[in-house]
């Protein structure tokens, strides 16, 4: 009698110990899904900022950690969905290992609680929020008169453009909520011990996108002037409500990651100026609905450019200007290819620090508006995303 007595206080204390499943959903573009090859975590230990990080994403051999309590389902950075505990890897699939947000948000968060967490991911590169990811209570999307009037000049058919125009728009959307209904319908199949008596709370949504959006000057033609992402900013406040609409979530925190590529436009050089205006208009645009009153206190942005790295973007101008100038010589000596080689080789060892040709090799693995595939700079999005998260789940409480 005693050994079912014990038994049965055993369950019961397992029982009431066992906290909800935590879910947190982290959607996007290319930068969601994260092109950080893992090549580049070295150089996060280069900088005694960032070193602390790192000691949180590798063991002490220096392979990538595996989160305990942290699984994840990964949609739309490989041919299929990834599904295990998190750990370096569920990043874009190509030519990885890489990661993207995913890695830091899940270690952090982990941090910020003891109850078991699930992120659900869904990202596809090259997408926009004004058609692919449109939210249905945005309406169809409206060509303006200027997009009209170059139809009409191409000789193009209005009414088929439209129609085209309105069968892309929301598949991503759609495809999303689909995802998380699928994974939350099965929860055992993502989270192997996961126990339906403990449940799970939709926890938190995370949402890093913009660079189609904010390059398409059809859809924003005004983009340059104060204004001009007005279309972005209402369409993400529908976005917002119609996430929690369609998962039942009406108070869902929600964090956006607002656009930084290239870092805070103060310290701009002068082959960026050009760009100022237009990358300062769309994140005021991205960021603007963690302002609305509807959304005070359970709405966030998180400004990414803070995590850019200006020692990388300094060294990589300094050798793109020696690259130049050595071609040049190259050109004006009509010098063989091996010739050229060995010039571009002796000018960049002597126009570049060790220093700089360190942080050079080791931290960037990727384009420029992919965060350089940085792991320094996308782990620090993932890690403010986090901390942003936890601050809106503590003012629920």
């Amino acid at each position: 009698m005693k050994h079912v007595l014990f038994a049965w206080l055993l369950v019961a204390t397992h029982a009431a110990a066992a906290k909800p499943l935590q879910v947190f959903i982290l959607a996007g573009q290319s930068n969601m899904q994260g092109h950080a090859k893992v090549t580049t975590f070295e150089h996060i230990g280069m900088d005694p900022a960032t070193k602390p990080m790192l000691a949180e994403m590798q063991n002490a051999d220096g392979s990538p950690k595996v989160c305990q309590r942290v699984w994840i389902s990964s949609l739309g950075t490989a041919d299929e969905e990834r599904t295990g505990k998190l750990t370096a890897g569920f990043g874009a699939s190509q030519g990885g290992p890489k990661i993207g947000p995913e890695f830091t948000f899940g270690i952090y968060m982990e941090k910020s609680t003891d109850a078991p967490i699930l992120l659900i991911k869904t990202a596809w590169g090259g997408k926009s929020l004004n058609t692919d990811f449109r939210p249905p209570s945005a309406g169809p999307y409206v060509f303006n008169e200027t997009q009209i009037a170059g139809f009409q000049k191409q000789g193009k058919d209005l009414a088929a453009m439209k129609a085209a125009k309105e069968k892309e728009t929301g598949v991503y959307y759609r495809l999303m909520i689909e995802h998380v209904k699928k994974v939350l319908a099965d929860l055992k199949r993502v989270v192997p011990d996961y126990d339906a008596a403990q449940g799970y709370e939709l926890a938190g949504f995370a949402w890093f996108q913009g660079w189609n959006d904010m390059v398409d000057s059809n859809t924003y033609p005004s983009r340059d002037k104060p204004g001009g992402y007005d279309a972005y900013n209402t369409a993400m406040a529908h976005f917002i409500r119609d996430v929690r609409k369609d998962l039942n979530a009406p108070k869902l925190p929600f964090v956006i990651g607002v656009l930084g590529v290239g870092g805070p436009t103060a310290l701009y050089g002068p082959d960026q100026l050009r760009y100022k205006s237009t990358h300062e208009n769309f994140r005021a645009a991205m960021a603007a609905p963690a302002q609305m009153p509807e959304f005070k206190g359970n709405v966030a942005a998180v400004l990414t450019e803070k995590y850019w790295d200006q020692e990388l973007t300094v060294a990589r101008a300094k050798e793109t200007q020696v690259r130049q100038q050595a071609k040049k010589l190259a050109t004006e000596g009509k010098m063989k290819p091996a010739e050229e080689k060995t010039l571009l080789q002796k000018m960049l060892a002597a126009g570049l620090t060790e220093r700089e040709r360190q942080v050079l090799e080791k931290g960037i693995s990727n384009f420029e508006f992919h965060y350089l595939g940085s792991a320094k700079i996308l782990g620090g999005i993932g890690k403010g995303l986090a901390e942003a998260m936890a601050e809106l789940k503590q003012l629920r409480k």
